[in-house]
């Protein structure tokens, strides 16, 4: 299953909705009892009816029935209790960064007013000028997680999406505390679609992409990971519990401007694009303080 977040027009409010050959379910309209992309990860019982009944009669519920290309696009998810990020977690990117390869997960945080939706312009404040891309593959839990073993810990997951972990460098590597660099407004666009882990698979042989004004910078895939997904979650999950709705970013492959010898740093009017196989393909315009 495919699902995004859409805003409402008349209301403002930001609703869930799930593509379809007929177009955008809208759920809320369609009477189902959770109204948020994190109600229904955490209950996803009734979205599968109501998907299904609209299904059988969609005569019956053409008005719950949205046009994609009509929709303003809303951060996939709004509201995550934890967005947890993993750094250097692929090989080629450890090695173009001159650091070494991890034995542990590196594990930081954003918060969600880092979140932005696709098509969002996102500003650069003055209080930095490095600012780098980083596109991601990025986890969605679906079911509560402690202590989990490896061999258990996909079926933790509700699906997964498409991420951007911009990045302000100068400001992330002024201490030994990533955080100043990794949250500021708007650095974790996330989307356009959240696919549900049984249509995605094996989450290591996922292609990975992004483009800057239209130039490939980053072309890889997940199986270049040091952790895995399955040893991520079971990792986080040894040290705090894991709930419904969390994210987790899950590192960056190499070709980010951190690890060219001529670094050009993304400025106001760049266009960056992210990709995760299978997953959709989300573009930010950079723009001014101001959002200009």
């Amino acid at each position: 299953m495919k699902l995004l977040n859409f805003v409402d027009p008349q209301s403002g409010s930001v609703r869930p909705g799930v593509v379809t050959d007929m177009g955008v379910v809208d759920v809320v309209a369609a009477g189902c009892p959770q109204q948020t992309m994190e109600a229904l990860i955490a209950e996803p019982a009734a979205l599968h009816s109501t998907v299904a009944h609209i299904r059988s009669n969609p005569a019956l519920h053409a008005d719950c029935i949205r046009s994609e290309a009509a929709l303003r696009l809303a951060p996939v998810l709004t509201n995550p209790g934890k967005i947890i990020c993993v750094g250097l977690n692929y090989r080629r990117h450890a090695i173009e960064s001159n650091l070494p390869i991890p034995t542990t997960p590196v594990l930081f945080s954003k918060f969600n007013n880092s979140l932005a939706a696709p098509d969002e312009a996102i500003p650069l404040p003055a209080c930095a000028e490095q600012y780098d891309y980083e596109v991601e593959l990025a986890v969605v839990i679906g079911q509560r997680a402690r202590n989990v073993p490896m061999e258990q810990a996909l079926a933790h997951v509700f699906g997964y999406c498409t991420a951007n972990d911009l990045s302000a460098r100068d400001l992330q590597m002024r201490t030994s505390q990533w955080l100043l660099g990794k949250t500021l407004d708007k650095f974790l666009p996330l989307g356009p679609y959240l696919v549900t882990a049984d249509e995605v698979g094996d989450p290591q042989m996922l292609s990975l992409k992004c483009w800057v004004n239209g130039e490939l910078r980053q072309d890889s895939n997940t199986a270049d990971m040091v952790f895995s997904v399955a040893e991520i979650v079971s990792y986080i999950s040894q040290h705090f519990t894991l709930e419904p709705g969390d994210v987790i970013c899950t590192g960056t492959p190499e070709g980010v401007i951190l690890g060219m010898a001529n670094k050009v740093w993304l400025r106001a009017g760049d266009r960056v694009t992210v990709e995760v196989g299978g997953l959709g393909q989300l573009t930010n315009v950079m723009a001014g303080a101001d959002g200009a």
